[in-house]
């Protein structure tokens, strides 16, 4: 591999690395791209840089050639089709009284092909759908069920970190994420402060539940008895970032030691 180049497909999304080839390209470049769903448009977003060591083993797929005037044209057809699709397929939807939502309408590159993205809360009969949809547009017609993580991730927004979505910034796969990964970070269990635009758990609950399992281990487990240069008491909370504990002494005061100053601990 020379070098890798980042490519977006659309605006507004996420980043992807290519091989570069030996095309000269710089931000701005619209580019021919091979993706899991064929030959795609896209735009350079980040100029190619060498690639890296651990980068060198990873398999990219590659930019297959520079975008023509063809091509260019054939782009903003795409784009004015899957717009017009997609406000046609949403009054198709409301006619037909179908519990479905439309999230996103994707065409390929040459046009012959439109995939239509929806959410539903159970299987839907979108046979008559599909028949509308082909004599409409005379292509090829997908609907695919997603699931809300994946609406989240085609969808784009903020966070309530005020950043991107990760999902839709750099994520490829979704990882499974539990209530225990929030328990693990000493979070409180409110479903509105753990929870991301999808409704569901955060992904970022997972990506630094492992560090705090590891670094955990150095604390004394909660409920455990011990005895501090500055007093004895029951472990009531831990904070893994300032590596202290919280005890309750016998007197029923709260006191916050370092773990350098635990001296004996015990169970009660």
């Amino acid at each position: 591999m020379g070098k890798i180049v980042g490519v977006s497909l659309r605006p507004g999304d996420k980043t992807y690395n290519f091989d570069a080839c030996l095309f000269v390209l710089s931000c701005g470049s619209h580019v021919i791209v091979e993706t899991e769903n064929g030959l795609e448009f896209g735009t350079v977003v980040t100029p190619p840089r060498p690639a890296g060591e651990e980068e060198s083993k990873i398999p990219l797929r590659k930019v297959y050639r520079l975008a023509n005037d063809e091509d260019l044209d054939q782009h903003r057809k795409n784009v004015e089709t899957e717009k017009s699709a997609r406000a046609y397929c949403l009054k198709c939807i409301n006619e037909l009284g179908l519990e479905m939502n439309l999230v996103s309408v994707q065409s390929l590159l040459d046009g012959t092909k439109l995939t239509f993205y929806f959410t539903a809360d159970g299987r839907v009969d979108f046979r008559e759908l599909v028949k509308i949809l082909v004599k409409a547009y005379r292509v090829r017609i997908e609907l695919r069920q997603i699931g809300v993580r994946n609406r989240a991730k085609m969808s784009g927004g903020i966070g309530r970190c005020g950043h991107v979505l990760c999902c839709s910034a750099f994520m490829n796969d979704f990882e499974p994420v539990s209530i225990r990964m929030a328990k693990e970070q000493g979070m409180l269990l409110n479903p509105t402060k753990i929870s991301g635009l999808c409704g569901r758990l955060m992904c970022c609950l997972a990506f630094e539940y492992e560090t705090y399992c590891h670094l955990k281990r150095e604390f004394p487990d909660s409920g455990k008895y011990v005895r501090t240069k500055t007093g004895c008491g029951k472990v009531v909370r831990q904070n893994v970032m300032k590596e202290s504990i919280t005890i309750k002494t016998d007197e029923g005061d709260e006191l916050n030691i370092g773990l350098d100053e635990i001296i004996e601990e015990k169970s009660v």
